[in-house]
């Protein structure tokens, strides 16, 4: 499992064209889930996203986490962080999981991070064509990767 987290002033999602979600203050977090990503992934992965020190505390220091900030988080599922560009020109998604896997995961992650964060999050919609906006505060943009964990 992998996020891309950017600190954001703000972000949206428009869903399908119809449908927009926005957070203000917080986090925007792109999520890839690949195909032996497990209950222990995701746990690891909301504990590292809500417990990381990215906020400014009063002296500009960055040394707060989203806990500590009361901001908000946009989750967006992106299969294409697990791209493979190894050959050619046309990247392979063979490590990406298929929908009947990922789903699930992405709906076990939407809840644990609920449950670590204290609140509600906004989320795009799983498979959905999305235009992602967003105002990178910093900017700050972190990857994190839990099979990189040891």
């Amino acid at each position: 499992m992998k996020v891309v987290m950017q600190r954001v002033a703000e972000a949206s999602v428009l869903i399908d064209g119809l449908e927009t979600r926005s957070i203000g203050q917080g986090l925007m977090i792109l999520l890839g889930i690949t195909h032996d990503d497990t209950q222990e992934d995701i746990e690891w992965l909301c504990k590292k996203i809500v417990q990381m020190r990215i906020f400014p505390d009063d002296e500009g220091v960055m040394n707060k986490s989203i806990l500590e900030s009361a901001g908000d988080i946009l989750l967006i599922s992106q299969f294409t962080l697990h791209a493979s560009t190894k050959k050619g020109n046309r990247p392979s998604y063979i490590n990406a999981a298929r929908p009947e896997i990922a789903i699930p995961l992405y709906e076990q992650f939407i809840t644990q991070l609920q449950s670590d964060l204290g609140k509600n999050i906004s989320t795009g919609k799983f498979g959905a064509d999305m235009k992602v906006s967003l105002v990178n505060d910093g900017p700050v943009t972190i990857v994190v990767d839990s099979k990189a964990k040891d």
